[in-house]
């Protein structure tokens, strides 16, 4: 029996190690036998994919993104204050929003079978953060980074070899070499400081920078963010510190702070923003939640 639904399918061929294209193939097929209708899209670029992606939504449409970040980044600027709701199939290289959500991002049969059933639950109102800058205003899914995080995701991304997330790891240690600790404008909630710091971050969502668990407490439905600071440190003490912030064991090390905020403005000299992985541009950069802003198809 026909399912009355529209899914528009969005798949980044290049995902995964250029397997995107396979795997978005195996997601129509399986929506289309669970009897939906189904508008597989694709294009060379992220604006062409873009245009195409507003062109087939309809106000009852799913949209369900096959990729990684700058896939669900995408969607979210989309359908920000919307009605049409998302869905995702994680297939990129960080998959650090779905992540959050709890996704097996290492397994994809399993997290297209989670995918699908979502799809027959109700979508549920969830937060974005709002970035304003030089850059002009765009929704973040995620979590913004302007420190080391941010020159490892603009390492990352310019590095051909390796592939898939052991760039993340080698980012990192190619970046310790230049450790040092910023100055930054910081204000929160209305009360500026000047801090110095290695890392700060706004997050949305948990992971960022491939699965680091940088702010545990963080929570795409609960109407703040969080601000995470780590303070100033040697090559050697963070070198310590980062495989704890994988497992979220850093949250109680004398170096980090995390904050819950509605808004925030941050700046530092010579330092460029990231949000969901991709680059956004210089600071000074004003955050803010928008509780509520994107219906999403959640796992639970």
């Amino acid at each position: 029996m026909t399912n009355t639904r529209h899914i528009v399918v969005a798949i980044n061929p290049t995902a995964h190690s250029g397997r995107g294209g396979a795997i978005g193939a195996r997601v129509v097929s399986r929506l289309e036998t669970a009897g939906y209708r189904v508008d597989p899209l694709s294009a060379d670029s992220a604006s062409a994919l873009r245009e195409r992606i507003q062109k087939s939504l309809l106000d009852d449409s799913t949209l369900v993104v096959v990729g990684g970040d700058g896939m669900v980044s995408l969607a979210a600027n989309l359908l920000a204050f919307s009605q049409p709701a998302l869905a995702l199939v994680p297939a990129g290289t960080g998959n650090d929003f779905a992540r959050g959500m709890g996704f097996p991002v290492d397994d994809i049969d399993a997290c297209i079978e989670l995918t699908m059933a979502s799809l027959e639950r109700a979508p549920k109102h969830v937060d974005l953060a709002e970035v304003t800058g030089s850059h002009g205003t765009r929704m973040v899914a995620g979590v913004v980074s302007a420190g080391f995080d941010a020159l490892v995701n603009e390492r990352a991304n310019q590095m051909r070899f390796p592939r898939g997330h052991s760039k993340y790891t080698f980012a990192i240690f190619r970046e310790l070499l230049g450790l040092r600790p910023r100055e930054y404008s910081l204000t929160v909630d209305g009360v500026s400081s000047r801090i110095q710091a290695v890392l700060v971050s706004i997050a949305n969502n948990s992971y960022m920078g491939g699965g680091m668990w940088v702010s545990p407490s963080s929570s795409i439905s609960d109407g703040s963010l969080e601000v995470f600071e780590v303070g100033p440190v040697s090559r050697r003490r963070l070198v310590r510190l980062l495989p704890s912030v994988f497992k979220g064991g850093h949250v109680n090390e004398p170096e980090v702070r995390i904050t819950g905020v509605c808004a925030a403005r941050l700046d530092s000299a010579g330092v460029i923003a990231y949000a969901d992985g991709e680059r956004i541009g210089p600071l000074p950069i004003e955050v803010s939640v928008r509780p509520g802003a994107l219906r999403l198809h959640t796992l639970d």
